[in-house]
This record gives C-alpha cells, sequence and structure tokens, in this order.
C-alpha cells in the first residue's frame, strides 16, 4: 500500500450514530478521536466544517496550523460536491496523513528543536521518495524567511506545506511523464492547471 493511504483505524463507531448527517459518515474503523475532533468544530451539525473550523481541529491537536497551510489541505482533500468545505471521510483522510507527516517530522528533527532546518528538510523529503535539487528546497524554505537573518527552520505546519506541495506536483509531474523518464512535454494551458492551484492555496 502507497504512502499516505494507509489509514490507522480502531474504532468501529460510525459518525453517523451522532446526530442526523445523511450520506456523510466516516469510514469504518476510525478512531473515536478524529470522530471527537471534528464533532467539536463542526457546531451547526451540517457534517462539514469550512476552513476556519479545521483550522480550529488542527490546531487543538497539533501546534496552531496557519490558514495557508489549511487552505492547500482544504484543496487536496476537498470534498467532490462541495469544494469549499469537507466531510468526515476527507477529514479522515487528512487525519491520518497528518498522523504520517508528524511522525516523518520527528524522525528528521534530528535535534529535538521542535522545527526543521533545510537539510533535515532534505533528508527528510528523500527519506519518503522524493529527491529534490537543493535549489527548489532552497526556493522552498525561503517561503518562511522572516527577514532577520537567522537561520531559516520550519514548524510542523509549515514542513506538512512543503512536503504536500512537494509530493503533489511530483504526482501531477509523473502524471505526463509517463515513461518515467524525468521529463515531459507540458502545454502552457496543462503546466498552468499542474501548478496554480498549489500557488493560489499558498496566499
Amino acid at each position: 500500500m502507497s504512502f499516505f493511504n494507509r489509514f490507522k483505524t480502531q474504532s468501529h463507531a460510525p459518525y453517523g450514530q451522532v446526530g442526523s448527517y445523511g450520506q456523510s459518515e466516516f469510514p469504518p474503523g476510525t478512531h473515536p478521536d478524529v470522530i471527537r475532533s471534528f464533532q467539536m468544530v463542526d457546531r451547526d451539525r451540517s457534517g462539514f466544517i469550512d476552513e476556519n473550523e479545521l483550522q480550529q481541529a488542527l490546531s487543538s491537536t497539533y501546534q496552531r496550523f496557519c490558514l495557508r497551510t489549511i487552505r492547500l489541505l482544504m484543496f487536496l482533500f476537498k470534498n467532490p460536491r462541495d469544494p469549499l468545505r469537507i466531510g468526515p471521510k476527507e477529514f479522515a483522510a487528512l487525519w491520518s496523513c497528518l498522523g504520517q507527516w508528524r511522525a516523518i517530522f520527528e524522525r528528521y528533527d534530528k535535534d529535538r528543536s521542535g522545527k526543521i532546518d533545510l537539510f533535515e528538510l532534505r533528508d527528510a523529503l528523500y527519506g519518503i521518495g522524493f529527491a529534490v535539487p537543493a535549489s527548489v528546497l532552497q526556493i522552498l524554505i525561503s517561503k518562511y524567511d522572516n527577514g532577520s537573518g537567522g537561520k531559516v527552520e520550519l514548524n510542523f505546519d509549515c514542513f506538512v506545506e512543503c512536503g504536500m506541495i512537494v509530493k503533489g506536483l511530483t504526482e501531477k509531474f509523473k502524471e505526463k511523464d509517463t515513461k518515467f523518464t524525468g521529463s515531459a512535454t507540458l502545454s502552457y494551458d496543462t503546466f498552468m492547471t499542474m501548478v496554480i492551484p498549489f500557488l493560489v492555496t499558498y496566499d
């Protein structure tokens, strides 16, 4: 089973048992903590949460997630029927994905600083199969330079953001590089369609 497609599930209490949510239910076996996190922020009991509610749910478990990262996650895990909100299934997938990113973050945070520097980011991405050129890594991490002149380091949410951008764009490229040669011919429209969503959600 491929990376980020594994679900760590333990409980068998479907979300539909609490309140009325129609067809929107958590996958069988979703951990009760995940269900509780969703229910706590879904105050109108609609079965869907928006970006502000997602930010609240994630920030109560991890450190605070910035809205920029939240918007990228909303884009990547969007509900096909409601692109501005996510339902239980998307939330469960997102939560599972973040759990795996957390494990990677802790594994490569060698100095246990709670932050990832450029070299730790390089090693982390390489460890999960992404050999990102040094020039690209420098551009990625420079987004988080506060101008203080000190070493740029990433909190967990920024690390997730960088990782998901690299992973998402790499997968989009691989769809065009069908022979796995490391190169592909793209039309301008195709290129823009691939890249713009990641830039827009970055704002």
